[in-house]
Parts: structure tokens; sequence; C-alpha cells
């Protein structure tokens, strides 16, 4: 299936929760294979970091990779990537499935990738960049060589990977907490509720820092896959943004990363893979003032929570496995105006990121009017439920996925299409403040997710 094929398969409905084609596939007592796969997405030297906002690459502190699992022997394959970049978004996104998807001979629909979400690292979308093309004197958004090598390497590695398969017997989860790291970014607020001041992804106001941290998830959770009594791969969960500090053109995978790297040399024949969860309004702004030493921190306690979630797993025979999805498609931000948007990206007199994020709503804006939907999906294992989400969701979507399933684990990878930004509840919008100013989608966003999510755990 081509691209355009693709995309004129999902321009369905608009402002609804829509029918996927592939609502839900269950095998019991499935005879299951897993092919892990890894490739190097570390951008050039020169390339832009974030979009173009902030410094491009000047060096690599570690590398980036891009993970993932092919999963074989419940119907057409299925596969799950997590990519160390910033964001992929829109007709990337697409794209990006659809290879994986031709090397490993599925679907698109049976495809899932998300961002870890440095921001030392490449933000992809093919139509901000068109759009900023025009605009000589901005830096570009990423380059397309770049890009295409990395789906090039996607194809390669899924390719080889799949004639390295293991079964898959068992099945395992653990949850460990982790302490000080999460804290919810807006928690200073005005007698009206609306929000006064954004305590980021790193934080020197002490009169913020001394706020509570307010609503978070503080666990992290790992599903990991056995075959027979060997762990083969092991999936990592927690809702934070993943940034210590950024914006000194150092590439890095940052705090998130480094732990994850850290636990592979640990267990260099298990693939581990780390996906952020609904961190729209996370960040470790509580408990980080920037500096080295502070990151240094943050990767021994992700590291640590890592090792804890694993201590207690239990491997349980593998008996059922089933995969759904849901398409969404929100409706824009009506504060999103098209001719203002247009004309802030030509005000050469402001600041280069004010005139270069103006694209990623007008792409937005494109999108939907395109009728692409964003695809939902769950993967089922036994009783556990790996929920894959788009965008920057608000951490109160992934509180209300475990409240759907009590007693029961569900792990949440959001930041898979990123093409909306940031995803706040309904009662969030009125009080404004940068992630408010920053969701593409309309306030009715917080029914269609939530109504997805539901479907697919149900």
């Amino acid at each position: 299936m081509t691209r355009r094929d693709f995309l004129r398969s999902s321009a369905v409905g608009c402002g609804s929760v829509l029918a996927s084609p592939n609502v839900f596939a269950a095998a019991s007592s499935p005879s299951l294979h897993v092919a892990s796969f890894r490739f190097d997405v570390t951008p050039p030297v020169g390339h832009s970091l974030c979009g173009g906002w902030i410094k491009p690459v000047e060096g690599v502190d570690d590398p980036l990779e891009a993970i993932g699992l092919v999963l074989l022997g419940a119907g057409a394959p299925i596969v799950l990537c997590v990519v160390d970049w910033t964001g992929i978004l829109n007709e990337a996104h697409v794209a990006w499935r659809e290879a994986l998807a031709e090397a490993a001979g599925t679907t698109p629909e049976r495809v899932t990738v998300h961002t870890v979400h440095q921001h030392n690292a490449p933000l992809v979308c093919f139509e901000a960049e068109r759009l900023l093309r025009a605009q000589a004197d901005l830096p570009r958004v990423f380059d397309r060589d770049f890009h295409r090598r990395c789906l090039d390497a996607a194809r390669a590695a899924v390719g080889a990977a799949l004639k390295t398969s293991r079964p898959v017997t068992h099945v395992a989860h653990g949850v460990a907490r982790v302490e000080a790291v999460a804290s919810n970014r807006r928690v200073a607020r005005d007698a009206a509720g609306r929000v006064t001041k954004m305590r980021g992804s790193s934080n020197k106001d002490a009169a913020l820092n001394a706020l509570p941290e307010g609503v978070i998830d503080p666990n992290l959770r790992t599903v990991a896959f056995f075959d027979r009594g060997r762990k083969i791969a092991a999936c990592h969960y927690y809702a934070t943004h993943p940034m210590s500090f950024y914006g000194d053109g150092r590439v890095s995978s940052d705090f998130c990363g480094l732990a994850r790297k850290r636990r592979q040399q640990d267990e260099p024949d298990c693939a581990h893979l780390y996906f952020t969860g609904c961190a729209g309004n996370i960040a470790a702004g509580k408990y980080n003032d920037g500096s080295k030493e502070a990151r240094g921190r943050l990767i021994e306690r992700i590291y640590r929570g890592i090792v804890a979630s694993e201590e207690k797993l239990q491997p349980e025979p593998l008996a059922s496995i089933g995969w759904r999805t849901e398409r969404i498609q929100p409706a824009p931000n009506p504060a999103l105006g098209l001719g203002a948007l247009q004309e802030l990206m030509t005000k050469q007199k402001d600041a280069v990121v004010l005139r270069i994020r103006p694209a990623f709503k007008l792409a937005s804006i494109q999108r939907y009017e395109r009728k692409i939907p964003f695809v939902l999906s769950a993967l089922h294992l036994n009783d556990v439920a790996l929920l894959h989400l788009p965008a920057e969701p608000f951490v109160d979507y992934q509180l209300r996925a475990q409240a759907l399933r009590p007693g029961r684990t569900v792990a949440t990878a959001a930041y898979g299409d990123c093409g909306p930004w940031y995803m706040p509840t309904r009662t969030e919008f009125p009080a404004g403040g940068y992630e408010v100013e920053y969701a593409f989608c309309e306030p009715g966003v917080d029914d269609l997710l939530t109504n997805a999510i539901t479907r697919l755990l149900g």
C-alpha cells in the first residue's frame, strides 16, 4: 500500500471516534514469536534539533536509537517501535508506519510508532517543512535525505530481525514507584484557577519548587516477554518529559534514554524499550535545576525504577493476545487563525521560534481538512494492556485508563503521532498556559480520546 493509498483509506469522518477495520483480533494460546530490532537515528552535524528553534547539532554526547519488536504468530505481524526523537508528526508518522509495515509484512494499522520526546533530537513534520521552505532565512525543520536514510535503516533492521525471531512462552508485568522525578508543570495558579507560571523541565524558581508535586503518576511499569525462563524483551513506561537540559547543540537521549541504555548494558541479550507516558503536563522541574549533576541524579532514579519494576516479575504462560484499534478525528482548536499563522511565519524581526511554531499549527489544520484520522491501539497480553496514544496527552488520561481496569496492568505509551501537540483535558482549557496555547485540537478532544481509550480497554 502506498502512502497516498493509506492516506486515502484513512480519510474518514471528523470530530468523532470512528470504527476501525481492525477493531479486535485475538488469539487463544497463541504460538507467538518476537523479533527485536534497533538502528541508529543520530542526526549529522548541522542538522536542526527540535524542529529548528534551538541550536543545531554541534556534537553527539550519546547516539540516538530506534528500537522495536515484531510480534509474529497472532494474525498479521504487530510492530511496536520507539524512537529517540522529539516527535514524528502527521504524514511523516504515516511514512514510518508504512515502512515498518512493509518490512514486517503487515499493515500500517498493526504498527505503532512513538518518540521518547528528548529535545536535543530531530522533530519531523513534512507539512511544516514545506510551509517554511519559502522562508529562506529560517532553518530547515529537518533534513529529508537524513530522514530517508532512517527509513531505509528501519526496513533493513526489521528484515534482519525477522530471521532471528524467538518464541514467546510467557509474559510478566511489574511496577515500581519512582521518587523525585515527575512533577506537574501547572501548579502555579491565580484565584480563578488560571495557570500563571509553568514549572518546566528544569526550574530554578524556589517558590515554584516549593509548590507540591501536583497530579502525577509516580509508577514506572514494565511488561516483559520470556522464552521459557529467559527474558528476551522488556518494555518500560513512565510519564514525564524526558529532558534535563537541552539547547546546547549536543545530541543526547537524555536521562530516560541514558537510564534505558544502562539497563541494556546490564542485560545485552534482552531488548529494552522505554516509552514516555502521558506527560503533556508532567516534567522533572521540581527536582531538576538543569545542571549536569541533576541529570546524573535523574538517570539514577529512572534506572533504579526500571530495575525495581523487574525484580518481582512473575512470568505467566501466554494464553491470549489481542490487538485493538480506534480512529479519532479531532477538530482544530478554534483559536488557530489561518491568516494570522501564515503572517507570523514571515515576520523576520521576530524570534525564530515564534516563526517556526505557527507552521506546525498550520500543518494540523491542513491535516484536519484532508480528514486524516489518528490511529490509537492497544495490545492485550493475557490480562495486561499496552495502550498506544498520539501526541502529548495530560497525565489525567493515563490515570483514567488505569481506572478502567482496576487491579490490572495498563501500560501507556503516548507521543505516537505528535501532530496535535498537547492534548489537555476539557477542564484545563479555560486555565490557559503554554500547553493550552499549543494544543492544536479543540476541547472536545477530551471526549474523543476518553471514549476511544474506553473502547480499546473495554
